[in-house]
């Protein structure tokens, strides 16, 4: 009975020493847990503060270098468009031997000489009237010979006089109730004359132009191909320059130097 007792109280010790060890083990763990939890939320934090760190930094960097990239375009733009305007005001080139170097030619001045065929004109529009490069104004600066701010570029065959082909002449601007023929008789020049011109090339259709109607006289955009095919041409056109303009006839000097320039705001915007 006595060891019986020994014994008994053995075990409740012993029971006893490995709660309280279990206990023990238990709440370290669980320390060493939340240690643990804590170690990673913080590194999680100092990770993402770092990454917001290097964004905030990298963000003002970008934004500098894309304004002082669109002001460096917006300079080479803006001499790119003065260099084509004085390539306008350049004396005038003779016609070419070989047509193909006119490839190289836009907006330079050439002299031609041959006879305009009225019967196949062709229109280009519609078109605001320029005047020196730019639009008229909404007063209508050739309001005494009918022009408003909409019309057409009046696209005519020219036979060469020293040439077995005729190229196309953008005579110029026509308000929309003289588009027809018949209320300009007095300004489709008869005979042989001599016209100085700026070469143009072909353009491809701008964004948001309607697609040219290939058997149509009326034309939204310059296609030399499919234009000269129409009306049995060389795909060659100048604009007449102003001089050419006669009474009662197109407004010459129709050749727009512009380009697409927006990186003022994009200056601001950056």
């Amino acid at each position: 009975m006595i060891y019986g007792k020994y014994f008994s109280n053995f075990l409740v010790k012993q029971n006893f020493s490995s709660s309280k060890l279990y206990l023990t083990n238990l709440t370290r763990n669980s320390s060493m847990t939340t240690k643990s939890v804590e170690l990673n939320s913080f590194s999680r934090r100092k990770k993402s503060n770092t990454d917001i760190g290097w964004i905030l930094l990298v963000l003002p960097i970008s934004a500098f270098g894309l304004g002082t990239w669109q002001v460096k375009r917006k300079i080479w733009k803006e001499n790119l468009i003065e260099e084509l305007k004085s390539k306008t005001k350049l004396p005038a080139l003779d016609f070419p031997e070989n047509e193909k170097e006119l490839t190289n030619l836009e907006y330079r001045r050439i002299k031609v000489v041959g006879k305009f065929d009225h019967s196949k004109e062709l229109y280009l529009g519609p078109r605001s009237c320029l005047i020196d490069g730019g639009a008229e104004n909404s007063n209508g600066l050739f309001s005494g010979s009918g022009s408003t701010n909409s019309g057409y570029y009046v696209i005519t065959p020219f036979k060469l006089s020293d040439r077995p082909y005729s190229i196309l002449v953008n005579r110029g601007w026509v308000s929309m109730k003289n588009k027809n023929p018949a209320s300009r008789v007095s300004g489709q020049v008869a005979g042989e004359i001599e016209l100085e011109g700026v070469v143009r090339l072909t353009e491809s259709r701008p964004q948001f132009v309607t697609k040219n109607v290939a058997d149509s006289r009326f034309w939204a955009y310059r296609d030399l191909e499919a234009m000269s095919k129409l009306v049995d041409c060389e795909p060659i056109m100048i604009d007449a320059v102003a001089e050419s303009s006669v009474p009662g006839g197109p407004i010459g000097g129709q050749t727009n130097i512009s380009l697409r320039n927006e990186h003022v705001s994009y200056i601001i915007t950056w």
